[in-house]
This record gives C-alpha cells, structure tokens and sequence, in this order.
C-alpha cells in the first residue's frame, strides 16, 4: 500500500468490481484501450483477478486508486512488465469522470511509477495515449516522460487498432528529476 498527500494506492481484488463498472463509463472507456463500457461486474472481476495475478507473480503493479478522505475508489493506476522485455514496464491508468482535472491522476501515477522502478527493477516505463487525449498527454508530461513516436495500438475495447503517442522516462532521468 502507497500513501500519498490525498490518495491511497493498494493493489486492486476482484471486489473491486462493482466501483469499476460504476466509474467506467462511455465518456471514460472512449479514452481505454482494454477497459469497454458498459462492462458487466463479472467481466470487470475477473479482470482485476488476473491483474492481481500478475502483481503476485512479480510482473506489475496494478493499483486501486482511494481517496483517502473517503476510502472510496476513484480509479486505477498499473505499471505492467513488458512481455517483450522484463526491464521496460508500460503505464496504464483512468479515473472515474467526477475525479478528472483535480490532480488526482498525476498524484496517482507519480506514486506508482516511484514504486515500481524499485519494486520491478524497470530500467524504463512507458505510456501511450491518443494523440487527441490531451489529459492523459499532460499526465505523462508532468512525469518528466519524453516524446518516443506514435504507433498503432490493438483497442479490444473498440476492436479496432487506433493510433496512439508514446511517452517514456528512464530510471536514470526519473531519479535525476527526483534528485532535482
């Protein structure tokens, strides 16, 4: 478990499933490449017992985001070792529509990616989004994340692939923005 100023990040269980359903909507899966609205509490749980399976098996870290004024879950941040290279992690996160442009995300994904250079030993962490996304382009920004290219993604939410921008910061440049 992480704590930060106004956020708790614990790993996510499958009875997180009916805040999941609730906080995907259309308006937030537009932006998801994996994540369909509507998406039905059985789906949605199993979902996140396979993210807590792989957090088990020591290859990410997926995060049920709670305020901790509260203790309702707001959203998810994960950072999930790549399959190609066990030293490059890719960031993934969404918040609920009512928790966008409050900070909460950047807090969020700020905490998780400080956890999990140390914690999956990652020598890099990048991060994708539509070029048109301009929230989630700001996220990745506010990390100190470079500009890599865009390529295509497979969106299963849409069955399509769609084009998205790539960010990405190294440990060297994450511990040196961090040292600064």
């Amino acid at each position: 478990m992480i704590e930060t100023a106004r956020l708790r990040l614990r790993l996510v269980d499958e009875h997180d499933a009916a805040a999941t359903v609730r906080l995907i909507t259309p308006e937030v899966s537009r932006w998801l490449a994996s994540w369909p609205s509507p998406l039905d509490e059985a789906a949605a749980a199993a979902r996140l017992r396979e993210l807590r399976d792989v957090a088990t098996a020591g290859h990410g870290l997926p995060f049920a985001i709670e305020r901790l004024d509260r203790g309702d879950m707001i959203g998810l941040v994960m950072i999930m070792r790549s399959r190609d290279d066990a030293r490059r992690g890719g960031l993934g996160y969404w918040l609920g529509e009512a928790y966008h442009h409050q900070g909460y995300m950047s807090e969020a994904a700020a905490a998780a990616v400080a956890v999990a250079f140390t914690r999956l030993d990652l020598a890099a962490i990048e991060a994708g989004a539509q070029p048109d996304n301009a929230s989630s382009l700001a996220i990745m920004r506010g990390l100190g994340m470079r500009p890599i290219g865009e390529r295509p993604m497979w969106a299963a939410a849409r069955g399509r692939k769609e084009i998205c921008a790539y960010f990405e910061i190294t440990r060297e440049e994450h511990s040196a923005r961090r040292a600064g």
